[in-house]
């Protein structure tokens, strides 16, 4: 692996991770980091839901609070959104402008995806919520780690820990997930880019590097 520095000038890059839960995100997020950072690039990784103080409290309701397991799928939208809209204007935004490389884990894709076509909330009701929340703040490109959702669920629960009230839910729901994923990846082939998570962690890397590198010098 070469570290040159990768020549992200001003204005920053606005990169998303998506995926269902155990498909390898945060390992790759970890590796891209390390990389840009070896090469001098300023990286800011942040978290959705999350990243901001809102935000947090806000993953906390969403994920662990026992206030949130009769949660309705429509609140559950609205929570993200809210989550989203905060973090775009806190953080997005004025990190973009002083030219850091920005990794999100997880973006409006997620919402759309478990919200819209998992949980079946009207996706036309779900993209214009998305779009109020990020006011037009979009990825340059978003990478789908695809994987088989009977792999990535024994993944999760490999782990031995608690499980949290997203990744609780059924196999038949992840794999709507991954459909749903699929579907968009097909629609919006100019930003989102599936990847195939089910081979060694490193050779994951270096495709998603080749990918960072030629849409940034598309641009």
């Amino acid at each position: 692996m070469t570290n040159a520095a990768p020549q992200f000038p001003l204005p920053g890059f606005f990169l998303s991770f998506e995926g269902s839960e155990g498909c390898g995100k945060s390992t790759q997020i970890r590796l891209l980091k390390a990389r840009l950072e070896a090469g001098g690039c300023s990286v800011e990784v942040l978290r959705e839901p999350g990243g901001t103080q809102v935000g947090e409290e806000i993953r906390h309701l969403l994920q662990h609070a026992k206030a949130g397991e009769g949660m309705t799928p429509e609140a559950e939208l609205l929570l993200f959104a809210a989550s989203r809209a905060q973090i775009v204007r806190e953080k997005i935004r004025p990190l973009l402008e002083e030219g850091a490389f920005v990794i999100l884990d997880r973006f409006l894709d997620s919402t759309t995806v478990y919200q819209g076509m998992a949980r079946g909330l009207p996706l036309e009701s779900v993209r214009a919520i998305n779009a109020f929340a990020t006011g037009g703040t979009l990825p340059e490109l978003t990478l789908v780690l695809d994987m088989d959702p009977a792999t990535a669920h024994q993944r999760i629960h490999a782990t031995g820990r608690e499980l949290d009230r997203m990744e609780s839910q059924p196999l038949a729901f992840f794999e709507k997930v991954r459909q749903g994923y699929r579907q968009l990846a097909e629609a919006e082939p100019q930003r989102l880019t599936l990847v195939d998570a089910d081979r060694p962690p490193e050779t994951i890397h270096a495709e998603i590097w080749t990918l960072i590198q030629a849409r940034r010098h598309a641009v």
